[in-house]
Protein backbone atom coordinates (compact mmCIF):
# COMPACT_ATOMS: atom_id res chain seq x y z
CA UNK A 1 0.00 0.00 0.00
CA UNK A 2 1.56 3.54 -0.88
CA UNK A 3 2.68 5.09 2.43
CA UNK A 4 1.38 8.33 0.73
CA UNK A 5 -2.66 7.22 1.11
CA UNK A 6 -2.60 6.14 4.51
CA UNK A 7 -1.39 9.65 5.46
CA UNK A 8 -3.40 11.69 3.13
CA UNK A 9 -6.26 12.50 5.59
CA UNK A 10 -3.96 13.49 8.43
CA UNK A 11 -2.65 16.44 6.22
CA UNK A 12 -6.03 18.38 5.10
CA UNK A 13 -5.23 22.15 6.64
CA UNK A 14 -9.20 23.05 5.99
CA UNK A 15 -10.30 19.89 8.29
CA UNK A 16 -7.43 20.15 10.43
CA UNK A 17 -7.94 24.02 11.27
CA UNK A 18 -11.56 23.01 12.36
CA UNK A 19 -10.53 21.63 14.79
CA UNK A 20 -9.31 24.54 16.96
CA UNK A 21 -11.67 26.92 15.88
CA UNK A 22 -14.42 27.51 18.24
CA UNK A 23 -18.25 27.47 16.63
CA UNK A 24 -19.36 29.67 14.65
CA UNK A 25 -22.04 30.57 11.87
CA UNK A 26 -19.33 29.03 9.47
CA UNK A 27 -19.90 25.75 10.75
CA UNK A 28 -23.39 26.23 9.31
CA UNK A 29 -26.43 24.40 10.58
CA UNK A 30 -25.87 20.53 10.95
CA UNK A 31 -22.65 21.01 13.05
CA UNK A 32 -25.35 23.59 15.42
CA UNK A 33 -27.74 21.04 15.69
CA UNK A 34 -25.39 17.78 15.52
CA UNK A 35 -25.95 15.92 17.21
CA UNK A 36 -29.73 15.82 17.60
CA UNK A 37 -29.31 11.59 18.46
CA UNK A 38 -28.10 9.34 19.41
CA UNK A 39 -24.32 8.16 18.15
CA UNK A 40 -22.72 4.90 17.90
CA UNK A 41 -18.73 4.52 18.50
CA UNK A 42 -18.18 1.10 17.65
CA UNK A 43 -14.96 -0.65 19.20
CA UNK A 44 -13.58 -3.80 17.44
CA UNK A 45 -12.46 -5.20 20.24
CA UNK A 46 -14.24 -7.12 23.12
CA UNK A 47 -15.20 -5.47 26.33
CA UNK A 48 -12.58 -5.22 28.74
CA UNK A 49 -9.55 -4.34 26.19
CA UNK A 50 -7.88 -0.74 26.47
CA UNK A 51 -10.29 0.46 23.35
CA UNK A 52 -13.12 -0.33 25.28
CA UNK A 53 -12.11 1.16 28.21
CA UNK A 54 -11.42 4.45 26.79
CA UNK A 55 -14.62 4.60 24.32
CA UNK A 56 -16.97 4.25 26.85
CA UNK A 57 -15.12 7.02 28.85
CA UNK A 58 -14.97 8.64 26.10
CA UNK A 59 -18.98 8.36 25.09
CA UNK A 60 -19.86 8.98 28.93
CA UNK A 61 -17.72 12.17 29.13
CA UNK A 62 -19.48 13.08 25.32
CA UNK A 63 -23.06 11.99 26.37
CA UNK A 64 -22.49 14.59 29.06
CA UNK A 65 -21.68 17.36 27.31
CA UNK A 66 -23.63 17.59 24.33
CA UNK A 67 -26.58 15.87 25.87
CA UNK A 68 -27.35 13.52 23.44
CA UNK A 69 -26.61 9.55 23.75
CA UNK A 70 -22.42 8.34 23.07
CA UNK A 71 -22.77 4.65 23.19
CA UNK A 72 -20.20 2.21 22.43
CA UNK A 73 -21.30 -1.24 20.25
CA UNK A 74 -18.25 -3.89 20.54
CA UNK A 75 -18.00 -5.35 17.11
CA UNK A 76 -15.53 -8.35 17.24
CA UNK A 77 -14.55 -10.66 15.41
CA UNK A 78 -11.33 -11.43 13.13
CA UNK A 79 -9.50 -9.63 15.07
CA UNK A 80 -10.23 -5.66 14.61
CA UNK A 81 -11.30 -6.22 11.08
CA UNK A 82 -14.84 -6.84 11.26
CA UNK A 83 -15.37 -4.14 13.28
CA UNK A 84 -12.81 -1.29 11.65
CA UNK A 85 -14.60 -2.72 8.46
CA UNK A 86 -18.79 -2.04 9.38
CA UNK A 87 -17.06 1.46 10.55
CA UNK A 88 -15.46 2.24 7.13
CA UNK A 89 -18.41 0.88 5.53
CA UNK A 90 -21.03 3.26 7.90
CA UNK A 91 -22.58 6.33 6.52
CA UNK A 92 -20.14 9.43 6.97
CA UNK A 93 -22.99 11.24 8.42
CA UNK A 94 -21.35 11.64 11.97
CA UNK A 95 -23.29 9.48 13.65
CA UNK A 96 -20.95 6.08 13.60
CA UNK A 97 -17.75 6.94 15.05
CA UNK A 98 -15.06 4.37 15.76
CA UNK A 99 -12.03 3.86 18.27
CA UNK A 100 -8.54 3.46 16.56
CA UNK A 101 -5.61 2.33 17.39
CA UNK A 102 -2.33 0.27 16.62
CA UNK A 103 -3.94 -2.96 16.06
CA UNK A 104 -6.28 -1.97 13.60
CA UNK A 105 -5.03 1.15 11.67
CA UNK A 106 -1.25 0.10 11.83
CA UNK A 107 -1.09 -3.94 12.25
CA UNK A 108 -3.44 -5.32 10.53
CA UNK A 109 -1.92 -3.82 6.91
CA UNK A 110 1.39 -5.82 8.12
CA UNK A 111 -0.10 -8.78 8.92
CA UNK A 112 -2.62 -9.29 6.28
CA UNK A 113 -1.99 -9.06 2.20
CA UNK A 114 -5.68 -8.11 1.82
CA UNK A 115 -7.38 -5.66 4.27
CA UNK A 116 -11.38 -5.22 4.05
CA UNK A 117 -10.71 -1.48 4.42
CA UNK A 118 -8.41 1.47 4.01
CA UNK A 119 -6.61 3.44 5.92
CA UNK A 120 -8.01 6.90 4.18
CA UNK A 121 -11.76 5.10 4.54
CA UNK A 122 -11.33 7.14 8.29
CA UNK A 123 -10.50 10.61 9.23
CA UNK A 124 -9.37 11.66 12.58
CA UNK A 125 -11.00 13.34 15.60
CA UNK A 126 -8.57 13.15 17.92
CA UNK A 127 -5.51 10.92 19.20
CA UNK A 128 -6.66 10.78 23.15
CA UNK A 129 -4.69 8.26 24.96
CA UNK A 130 -1.26 6.78 25.37
CA UNK A 131 -0.35 3.69 27.36
CA UNK A 132 2.49 1.23 27.55
CA UNK A 133 2.70 -2.88 27.38
CA UNK A 134 3.59 -4.79 30.58
CA UNK A 135 4.81 -8.06 31.03
CA UNK A 136 3.47 -10.21 33.72
CA UNK A 137 3.68 -13.67 34.99
CA UNK A 138 1.57 -16.17 37.22
CA UNK A 139 2.29 -14.93 41.01
CA UNK A 140 4.01 -18.42 41.82
CA UNK A 141 6.59 -18.35 38.93
CA UNK A 142 9.94 -19.93 39.77
CA UNK A 143 11.54 -17.33 37.78
CA UNK A 144 11.46 -14.46 39.48
CA UNK A 145 12.72 -11.46 37.19
CA UNK A 146 13.32 -11.33 33.74
CA UNK A 147 16.91 -12.62 33.55
CA UNK A 148 15.62 -15.53 34.82
CA UNK A 149 12.45 -15.82 32.26
CA UNK A 150 15.10 -15.69 29.56
CA UNK A 151 17.46 -18.33 31.08
CA UNK A 152 14.75 -20.34 31.78
CA UNK A 153 13.19 -19.79 28.24
CA UNK A 154 16.94 -20.59 26.63
CA UNK A 155 17.82 -23.38 28.70
CA UNK A 156 14.23 -25.35 28.55
CA UNK A 157 12.38 -24.26 25.46
CA UNK A 158 8.52 -25.03 25.32
CA UNK A 159 8.36 -25.08 29.11
CA UNK A 160 7.25 -21.37 29.87
CA UNK A 161 3.61 -21.01 28.53
CA UNK A 162 2.66 -17.34 27.30
CA UNK A 163 -1.17 -16.46 26.52
CA UNK A 164 -2.58 -13.89 24.20
CA UNK A 165 -6.20 -12.94 22.85
CA UNK A 166 -5.07 -14.68 19.51
CA UNK A 167 -2.80 -14.27 16.23
CA UNK A 168 -2.35 -10.83 15.12
CA UNK A 169 -2.97 -8.97 18.66
CA UNK A 170 -0.81 -6.45 20.03
CA UNK A 171 -0.17 -9.33 22.71
CA UNK A 172 0.09 -11.89 20.75
CA UNK A 173 3.19 -9.38 18.28
CA UNK A 174 5.10 -8.33 21.11
CA UNK A 175 4.87 -12.07 22.69
CA UNK A 176 6.50 -13.07 19.22
CA UNK A 177 8.90 -9.93 19.21
CA UNK A 178 9.82 -10.95 22.24
CA UNK A 179 11.04 -14.19 21.20
CA UNK A 180 12.90 -13.00 18.59
CA UNK A 181 14.77 -10.91 20.19
CA UNK A 182 15.88 -12.82 23.12
CA UNK A 183 15.52 -16.03 21.63
CA UNK A 184 13.82 -18.10 23.52
CA UNK A 185 10.92 -20.61 22.96
CA UNK A 186 7.46 -20.03 24.67
CA UNK A 187 4.56 -21.53 23.95
CA UNK A 188 1.45 -19.53 23.19
CA UNK A 189 -1.63 -20.06 24.45
CA UNK A 190 -4.31 -17.98 22.55
CA UNK A 191 -7.35 -17.19 24.07
CA UNK A 192 -10.74 -15.52 22.52
CA UNK A 193 -9.81 -12.39 24.12
CA UNK A 194 -7.28 -10.96 26.57
CA UNK A 195 -9.76 -10.62 30.03
CA UNK A 196 -10.14 -14.32 29.55
CA UNK A 197 -6.67 -15.06 29.97
CA UNK A 198 -6.63 -13.60 33.55
CA UNK A 199 -8.04 -16.59 35.51
CA UNK A 200 -5.57 -18.88 34.11
CA UNK A 201 -2.95 -16.86 34.58
CA UNK A 202 -4.08 -16.12 38.24
CA UNK A 203 -4.67 -19.83 38.86
CA UNK A 204 -1.08 -20.64 37.50
CA UNK A 205 -2.24 -22.66 34.47
CA UNK A 206 0.09 -20.00 32.19
CA UNK A 207 2.90 -18.40 32.78
CA UNK A 208 3.49 -15.21 31.38
CA UNK A 209 1.29 -12.33 29.55
CA UNK A 210 2.19 -9.11 27.73
CA UNK A 211 -0.62 -6.74 28.24
CA UNK A 212 -1.95 -3.28 28.13
CA UNK A 213 -1.06 -1.58 31.47
CA UNK A 214 -4.96 -0.35 31.43
CA UNK A 215 -6.38 -3.89 31.30
CA UNK A 216 -3.35 -4.99 33.27
CA UNK A 217 -2.89 -2.61 36.56
CA UNK A 218 -6.22 -3.70 38.20
CA UNK A 219 -4.70 -7.42 38.60
CA UNK A 220 -1.10 -5.84 39.28
CA UNK A 221 -2.74 -3.61 42.06
CA UNK A 222 -4.43 -6.41 43.93
CA UNK A 223 -1.53 -8.96 43.28
CA UNK A 224 -3.28 -11.34 41.40
CA UNK A 225 -0.41 -11.29 38.92
CA UNK A 226 3.55 -10.40 39.32
CA UNK A 227 4.51 -7.64 37.02
CA UNK A 228 7.75 -8.62 35.35
CA UNK A 229 8.32 -5.99 32.95
CA UNK A 230 7.14 -2.41 31.79
CA UNK A 231 7.81 -1.97 27.81
CA UNK A 232 8.28 1.65 28.05
CA UNK A 233 10.89 4.16 28.14
CA UNK A 234 10.56 5.09 31.73
CA UNK A 235 8.81 4.23 34.82
CA UNK A 236 4.71 4.02 35.71
CA UNK A 237 4.30 6.03 38.30
CA UNK A 238 1.70 3.96 39.13
CA UNK A 239 3.93 0.93 39.58
CA UNK A 240 7.08 2.56 40.67
CA UNK A 241 9.06 -0.64 41.37
CA UNK A 242 8.34 -2.16 38.24
CA UNK A 243 11.55 -2.05 35.94
CA UNK A 244 11.25 -1.12 32.22
CA UNK A 245 12.73 -3.40 29.37
CA UNK A 246 15.84 -2.21 28.81
CA UNK A 247 16.44 -1.51 32.91
CA UNK A 248 15.70 -5.24 33.12
CA UNK A 249 18.51 -6.20 30.47
CA UNK A 250 16.68 -5.93 27.36
CA UNK A 251 16.94 -2.59 25.70
CA UNK A 252 15.10 -2.40 22.38
CA UNK A 253 11.50 -3.88 23.23
CA UNK A 254 9.50 -0.66 23.74
CA UNK A 255 5.88 -1.11 23.19
CA UNK A 256 3.93 2.26 23.95
CA UNK A 257 0.63 2.57 22.43
CA UNK A 258 -2.36 4.97 21.28
CA UNK A 259 -5.89 5.16 20.83
CA UNK A 260 -7.95 7.71 19.38
CA UNK A 261 -11.45 8.35 18.06
CA UNK A 262 -12.00 8.29 14.02
CA UNK A 263 -14.92 8.81 11.74
CA UNK A 264 -15.68 7.28 8.49
CA UNK A 265 -14.47 9.88 5.76
CA UNK A 266 -16.69 11.84 3.88
CA UNK A 267 -18.00 13.39 7.35
CA UNK A 268 -18.95 17.06 6.40
CA UNK A 269 -16.16 19.56 7.63
CA UNK A 270 -18.58 21.24 9.74
CA UNK A 271 -20.07 17.97 11.85
CA UNK A 272 -15.59 16.76 12.03
CA UNK A 273 -15.04 20.54 13.87
CA UNK A 274 -17.70 20.45 16.40
CA UNK A 275 -16.91 16.30 17.13
CA UNK A 276 -12.98 17.49 17.38
CA UNK A 277 -13.84 20.39 19.63
CA UNK A 278 -16.11 18.03 22.06
CA UNK A 279 -13.14 15.48 22.37
CA UNK A 280 -10.52 17.59 23.05
CA UNK A 281 -12.79 18.89 25.81
CA UNK A 282 -13.93 15.55 27.07
CA UNK A 283 -10.38 13.80 26.78
CA UNK A 284 -9.01 16.69 28.54
CA UNK A 285 -11.37 16.55 31.30
CA UNK A 286 -11.08 12.75 31.25
CA UNK A 287 -6.92 13.53 32.37
CA UNK A 288 -7.32 11.93 35.58
CA UNK A 289 -9.36 9.47 34.75
CA UNK A 290 -6.47 8.36 32.00
CA UNK A 291 -4.14 8.27 34.57
CA UNK A 292 -5.70 6.13 36.83
CA UNK A 293 -6.17 3.57 34.24
CA UNK A 294 -2.71 3.12 33.73
CA UNK A 295 -2.25 5.37 30.43
CA UNK A 296 -2.17 9.14 29.68
CA UNK A 297 -4.06 11.88 28.10
CA UNK A 298 -2.72 12.40 24.76
CA UNK A 299 -2.64 15.38 22.62
CA UNK A 300 -0.74 15.81 19.60
CA UNK A 301 -0.01 19.28 16.90
CA UNK A 302 -2.50 18.72 14.11
CA UNK A 303 1.09 19.57 12.32
CA UNK A 304 2.82 16.36 14.04
CA UNK A 305 -0.09 13.65 13.69
CA UNK A 306 0.46 12.02 10.13
CA UNK A 307 4.61 12.54 10.88
CA UNK A 308 3.88 10.58 14.83
CA UNK A 309 1.74 7.47 12.70
CA UNK A 310 4.49 7.74 10.15
CA UNK A 311 7.34 6.85 12.66
CA UNK A 312 4.75 4.38 14.15
CA UNK A 313 3.81 2.05 11.07
CA UNK A 314 7.33 1.85 9.98
CA UNK A 315 8.89 0.67 13.39
CA UNK A 316 5.27 -1.99 13.61
CA UNK A 317 5.83 -2.70 10.01
CA UNK A 318 9.62 -3.89 10.84
CA UNK A 319 8.64 -5.73 13.99
CA UNK A 320 6.28 -8.20 12.53
CA UNK A 321 8.19 -8.55 9.59
CA UNK A 322 10.88 -9.68 11.27
CA UNK A 323 9.25 -11.27 13.76
CA UNK A 324 7.72 -13.10 11.02
CA UNK A 325 4.28 -13.02 11.46
CA UNK A 326 1.63 -13.25 8.75
CA UNK A 327 -2.03 -13.93 9.04
CA UNK A 328 -3.05 -14.83 5.41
Amino acid sequence: MPFRKFFRWWVVPSAMSLAVLPLSSTCGVRAQTYPDHAVRIIVPIAPGDAYDVIGRLLANKLTEQTGQTFFVENRTGGGTLVGTQAAATAPADGYTLMIGGLSNLVFNFALYQKVPYEPDDFVPVALVYAFPYVMVARRDLPQKDLAEIISYGRQSPGKLTVAHPGSGSGQQIIAAAFMKLTATTIVEVPYRRARAAYPDLIAGRVDLMFDSMTAALPYLTAQKVRGVALLASERHSKMPDLPTMAEAGVPGLGAESWIGLFAPAGVSPEILGRLRQETRIAASELKDQFENTGGALMQLPAGETGKFIKSEFDLWTRVIHDAGIRLD
